[in-house]
This record gives C-alpha cells, structure tokens and sequence, in this order.
C-alpha cells in the first residue's frame, strides 16, 4: 500500500510538472508576443497546478520551485510594462480578476513585488494589503508555499532605515508588523498541519512538518536583518510577539524550533539584555520540549560572545547573567520533576562553561554549579546512562581545560562529590584526564593535603571500587592507568624536606591500599621519590636540635624498608631486591652502616627464600655483586659475611657458566680501586681459579653429554679479567699465569673436539690485539706487558 501510494505521487507530480511546463510554454509564447491578457490567463492556468493536495510537502517543493522560476521571469516581464508606460495599478488590479483565488494571490504578490518598486504607493500599504489578503489561503501546505513566496519577493522592498523604500517616522515599524503578521500566519499553519489526515499518519506529518521548518523560521532570519531593529525596539516589541506565539501555538516541534532560531539568529547582545523575557518564556513551553537543548544553546552563544572579548563582560555583571541562568535551570528542572539525569547534566555542565568563561576569577560560582548538580543527582546512585557519564566528564573537564591547573578544581569542594556519580570505568576515564592534565600542565603538587584531595579524585585508579573483579579488567589498560600513576608521582614535590616527608607519608598510604595487582606499579616511583628526597638530606647531622619529629635519612630508611617489605609479600621478590640494592646504595652515600647492612640482609633473604628461577637468580647475584662491589660504608666484618654470601651464591647457580660468570665477577668485591683497604690480590686469584675450575668442568659435561668440548669463551673471559687485574697492578696476576692461560685456550681451540665458535675466535683475537697495542704503547705499560707472548 506505501508504495503504491509513493508511485501514485509521483505520477501526480509528474502530472503537475506536465502540466505547468505547457502553460509556461504559453505564456512565454504570449510573453514574446507582448500580449498581456494571454500572459496573464496561462500564468493563471499555470499556477493552478499549485492547488493540488495529493503532493506531500518534498514533493509539493519540488513543484513550487519550478513556478517560482516561471514566477521570476513573469515579474521581469511586469517590470518590463511598467518602464513602457503601463499603469501598475491597473495591472495590480487586473490580476485580481484570475478565477482561482490562489493563482491569483501569486499574481498579485509577484505585480505586488513591482508595484513596490515602482514607488507609486507606499511600500508599507502594498506590504499590508498583500498579507491581509493571503489569509484567503487557509490550507497548511499551500498556505505556507505562498507566504513563503511573499516573503521571498518582499524582503528587499522592506520600508527600512536606510532602504530606497523609506518612508516617514514610523516606517520601521511597518516593516516589523508586515514580517510579524506573516509569521504568526505561517506558524499557525504550520502547526496545523499536524492535524491534517488520519491519526495512524501522524508521525509522517511530523516528518513533513519538520522539513517545512525552515519557511517559518526564516521570517525570523528576516527580522533580524532589518536595520530599524534596534535593542528597545526588539525588547519591546519584536521579542514579546514572538514570544506570544510561541507559548501560544502550544506545538513541541514548533516551540522548539523556533526557540533555537530566536536564539540563533537574533546578536548576542539583545539575549544578554533580554534574557529575563527569554527565560521566562521556558518554564511555559511544553513539558516535552528539549528544554535542556534550548537552554544549552544559548548558554553556549553566550560563552563564546564572552570569549570573544573582554569588553563585553561588564555587561554580564551589569545583568546579572549567572543568577538568572542559575535560577531560570532551577525553575525548570523543578517544573520537569521526570527530566532524565542527561537533561540535568547537560545543563549544568552548559552553565559552569559559562561561568568559567564569565567569572573565570569567582571559583565560589562554579563550585555553586556543581554543587546545585550534586543536590539533583542525590538519591540517583550511579549514572548508568552512557550519555548523561558523558556529559558528567565534560563537566568536570571544563574547569581542567579552563585553567590548565588541577590546583584550581582541588580548590571546588563539590568537585568529588560528583566524581561519586560516575560509575567504575568512567571514575578511571576521569581520572585519566586529570592525570592527563597535570602531566600535560607540568603542574607541581606541593602539599600534604592537595596530594590527599588529588588521590581522593583518582581513587579509581588507585582502588578496586565496589569490589570489581580483577578478571574484568583488560590487562594492557590496567598497566597503561596504573603507568600514567607512577608518572603522577613524579611531579609531586615539594622544597622543605618536613613537607615533602609529609607527602610521601600520604602517597605510601593510597599506594598500599591499591592492593598487591597494583603495588609493583606504584611502589617503584614511591621509592625513587623517597630516595630524592634521601639525596637532598644527605650528610645532614642526627637531629641537629634535637628534635625527634624532624626528618632525617634514618627515618625515610625506616619508612622505605616497611614499603618494600610490603612489596615483596604481594609477592614481587625481584622487585623488591631491586629495591633493597637501590636504598643500600643511598644508605652507602649517607654513612649509614647499620642500614645499608640491614637493606642487603633483605635483599638476600628475598634471594635466598623467594627467587627460584634460574634466571631470575643469575640477575639478581650480578646486581647483588654490582651494588656490594660499590660500598664503600662497611667495616671489614660486616663487607666480609656480605661478600662470602655473594660467592656462596654464585658458585650455587643451577648452570655452570652462569656459575662461572658469578664467580669471576665476585672477584671484584676483593679489589676496588678507589678504596685502598679492598684490595685482596690473594682473594681475587682464588676467585678467578675457582672460575677456570668452573669453565673447564663445564666443557667436561659438554664433552660427556654432546660428545664435543664445547665454546672456549668463558676461558676468554677469564683471561680478560686476569688481564684487566693485572694493569690494576695485582701482584698475584702474574705474567707466567697469563701466559698459561693463553696456551691453553690456544690448546683447546686447536683440539678435535672443540666446537667451532666465531664469537670466541673474534674475542680472544681482539684480546690478543690488545695485549700487542699495550706492548707497542712503549713505557712502564709496555714493559709489562713486554714478557707475554701472543
């Protein structure tokens, strides 16, 4: 039946096109021939088609159009008569004499177009005369066409200030009352429309109508184009009028429609001066009129006319603008008890991004936003709606983007409080862009109390909220929010050691209560920022008054062994022994014995009861060796057991060469050279031996197990670092030791069984090269190296 019904109309419409091309052809014909009479009867014909109601409105478009071209051409044509002579007047009354009252309304209004500008009459009676007489037109569709088309050829013969159409004192106001009347009588037939036709089509005629919109709405584009309307002029008459009729029509598509074209097209200046009238019109529209739409539109208007300069924004204090917009959202969301969470939102988000471009200094007014928002979403729980989340992420955003400083939105103490609204991923979406912010801003959190405010904010990220599952979370987002956390917590600083200690105290308390998933993430920045802090402090005296609440070394030390210690029960051993080095370290610097001893006792409690992997083990051992062989803060006992553990350690790995690599590095625990008292020659010999034992007896198991000796490269390596203690001037290290150790890594390579190995040939070649350069550098270097022969 639809279908049939779409042919059907457009086999009328083709008829109609038909029909008013061959009545066109005549009147052109008769146009040619100057015979008025016949011009006028075709024309007449012509227009005739334009009284069809079998035409939905797009297709009744389609054919208007097509008469409005004919239209235009007629009119040259009166144009054309009235220069030769012709009386208008005659002609205005000639056409009045067409059989249809339609086809001769278009006449009339198109000999009406040139009789204005003849200026035989008055453009303001021609205009009066003209909308009188098309209220003959009461059918909706045809009525709208043909106001439409007199609005078309009567808005440049307007009696405006300043037009060629000027008439006396009052001539603007003519202006105004002909665009006006035309108004209201289009906008009554549109709202008409709706009652046309069965009630099982009246979604389509709201289809129809919506597309018609814009024949009505330009009427308003068209007052706001005439120069005579001024400020008082449109505050005292042109706004309440339409207005009227707005309230009036008593339409949802019409009011809100024609709100947002009043607020479009009319200067920003006359809504910032009329907004009383303006607002007060809203609480009397339809309660199913997008109310929130309207609203947020000409607060959005407003925002950018305040942007646009700073002159203008005496003349929103001088109105009052934040508290009638703040009163007039209230009086509405009140008169919609049923509004949705989105509609209130929106508001209130549209409203503070007016505040924060009005009153950019008056943060009490945008904290008065949030918090009138906080008191409508009470008892609401969490925002489910996606749209309405979005919206609350948006409001809190703007203070963010206002003014590049987190610092400002901490100061918002209704801030948080609608952050409880947001559901779980939305609580971490906004937390991000705070996050985003801050790093983006390079803002500095320099106190206690902005880190509390700042991590109550972001708390999303740094707790399981009502209890969500870890399974639910992706596991490359969590480490991406849980990494822009540890970025956070660099830029949190503060110059006076008491305060930063203060800070640290606040973060290590939201960092341990994010749980064990999200510890290994946060607690590293946490230690590198207390050890900053450890820096700084660094060879200041115990207590130098005597007070025990100041901040010392020791103290931060106690602080970071209870954090890592948490740590490594979550468990993350490697971590944490990385960790225990790091303060070891710090301890070393600051000549804290008793510290640094107890950070590498944990260290090899970790290693000793928590790291099983083999490779986790051979890493841990080297950077175990790295940081002993770097301490300089142990007395000779202590330095002792530490250093028999680190080689009890290596000879215990699972692999051989793993083995033999830890031994050799231990080796270095026995000779620094920067400190006289740790230089063992003895000791290192016995570590190196014990390393060419270890080397030889795992090419031994490769011969047994693979049936070939195996790579010489651990003996290479080995020979580097007899090489490397040598020039240290080891009196142990002797040339006869160097020598054999070369003969039998040459041995070894030269036997049958050795598996060829290009790494090892290219090393012990470049070894080799290097003890003829240090020949060839001459002097006591040369003399040394002189016996060796390669």
């Amino acid at each position: 039946m639809m279908l049939d019904g779409v042919e059907d109309e457009e086999k009328y419409l083709t008829s109609g096109i038909a029909g008013l091309q061959q009545n066109a052809f005549y009147m052109h014909r008769a146009l040619d021939s100057n015979n008025l009479r016949d011009a006028l009867k075709y024309s007449a014909q012509m227009l005739s088609e334009l009284r069809t109601s079998k035409l939905s409105p797009h297709k009744y478009y389609e054919l208007y159009m097509r008469a409005f071209d004919q239209l235009r051409k007629l009119e040259m044509f009166f144009e054309e008569e009235a220069r030769r002579g012709c009386s208008i007047i005659d002609l205005y009354e000639l056409v009045q004499h067409a059989g249809n009252i339609l086809p001769r309304l278009y006449l009339l209004c198109t000999v009406g177009s040139v009789y204005i500008k003849s200026k035989e009459a008055p453009a303001k009676d021609v205009l009066k005369d003209l909308v009188e007489m098309c209220r003959g037109i009461q059918h909706p569709v045809r009525g709208l066409f043909l106001r439409s088309y007199l609005s078309q050829v009567s808005r440049d013969k307007l009696p405006d200030i300043g037009s060629e159409y000027e008439g006396d004192a009052d001539t603007v106001m003519d202006a105004v009352e002909f665009v006006l009347q035309n108004f209201t009588e289009m906008n009554k037939l549109w709202v008409r429309m709706q009652h046309q036709g069965p009630a099982r089509e009246k979604e389509k005629r709201e289809k129809e109508r919506n597309e018609l919109r814009d024949l009505v709405g330009k009427n308003l584009h068209v007052l706001s184009q005439i120069e005579g309307v001024d400020l008082d002029m449109y505050k005292d008459i042109v706004l309440p009028r339409v207005l009227e009729q707005v309230v009036n029509c008593k339409d949802e598509l019409a009011q809100f429609y024609l709100m947002d074209c009043i607020i479009q097209v009319f200067p920003d200046e006359y809504h910032l001066q009329t907004l009383d009238v303006l607002l007060g019109a809203c609480p009397q529209l339809q309660p199913s009129v997008d109310i929130k739409t309207v609203l947020s539109q000409l607060m959005e208007r407003l925002s950018n006319y305040a942007a646009s300069s700073a002159e203008v924004l005496p003349e929103f204090l001088q109105v009052e603008a934040f508290s009638k917009l703040s009163n007039s959202i209230g009086k509405v969301i009140e008169a919609n008890a049923d509004m949705p969470t989105i509609g209130v939102v929106t508001l209130y988000s549209s409203l503070l991004t007016f505040t924060l471009h009005v009153h950019p200094d008056r943060l009490d007014y945008a904290d008065q936003v949030l918090g009138a928002c906080v008191k409508k979403l009470t008892g609401k729980g969490k925002i489910e709606d996606n749209r309405a989340t979005k919206q609350i992420v948006a409001l809190l955003s703007a203070p963010l983007e206002k003014y590049n400083d987190i610092m400002t939105a901490l100061k918002l103490s209704n801030y948080p409080r609608v952050l409880e609204y947001l559901d779980n991923a939305t609580n971490k979406l906004m937390a991000t862009v705070i996050i985003q912010s801050i790093m983006k801003n390079n803002t500095q959190i320099s106190t206690s109390e902005k880190v509390e405010a700042l991590f109550e904010l972001i708390k999303g990220l740094m707790l399981d909220l009502d209890g969500t599952l870890n399974d639910e979370v992706d596991e490359d987002d969590f480490k991406e929010e849980q990494n822009s956390v540890a970025r956070l917590i660099q830029m949190l600083y503060n110059d006076d050691p008491e305060e930063m200690f203060k800070i640290i105290s606040t973060l290590r308390k939201h960092i341990l209560a994010g749980g064990p998933k999200r510890m290994p993430f946060t607690v590293p920045p946490l230690i590198i920022l207390s050890l900053k802090l450890v820096r700084q402090l660094q060879g200041q005296e115990e207590n130098p008054f005597g007070d025990d609440s100041s901040t010392t070394p020791k103290k931060i030390f106690q602080l970071l062994n209870q954090t890592i210690e948490a740590l490594s029960g979550v468990p993350a051993p490697e971590l944490a022994l990385r960790l225990y080095l790091q303060c070891a370290e710090a301890a070393n610097d600051c000549d804290l014995e008793p510290v640094a001893y107890e950070f590498f006792t944990q260290a090899y409690i970790l290693y000793e009861e928590e790291i099983s992997d083999s490779k986790a083990q051979v890493t841990a051992i080297h950077l175990i060796i790295g940081t002993l062989q770097r301490m300089h803060v142990f007395g000779v006992e202590n330095r002792d057991t530490l250093t028999h553990k680190a080689t009890g350690y290596s000879a215990k790995l699972l692999k051989k060469p793993d083995q033999c690599k830890a031994v050799y590095a231990c080796s270095h625990l026995f000779w620094v050279d920067d400190q006289d008292n740790i230089k063992d020659g003895e000791r290192v010999l016995i570590c190196l031996k014990r390393a060419l034992r270890i080397a030889n007896a795992a090419q031994q198991m490769s011969s047994a197990a693979r049936g070939s000796s195996g790579s010489v490269l651990l003996f290479v390596e080995i020979l580097n670092k007899y090489l490397y203690f040598f020039e240290k001037g080891n009196p142990q290290i002797t040339v006869a030791a160097i020598q054999s150790l070369i003969e039998l890594i040459t041995t070894e390579m030269q036997s049958d069984s050795a598996a060829p190995d290009p790494s090892a040939d290219a090393f012990l070649a470049s070894t080799l090269r290097y003890i003829q350069f240090q020949k060839q550098k001459g002097g006591a270097v040369g003399e040394k190296y002189e016996p060796i022969k390669v």
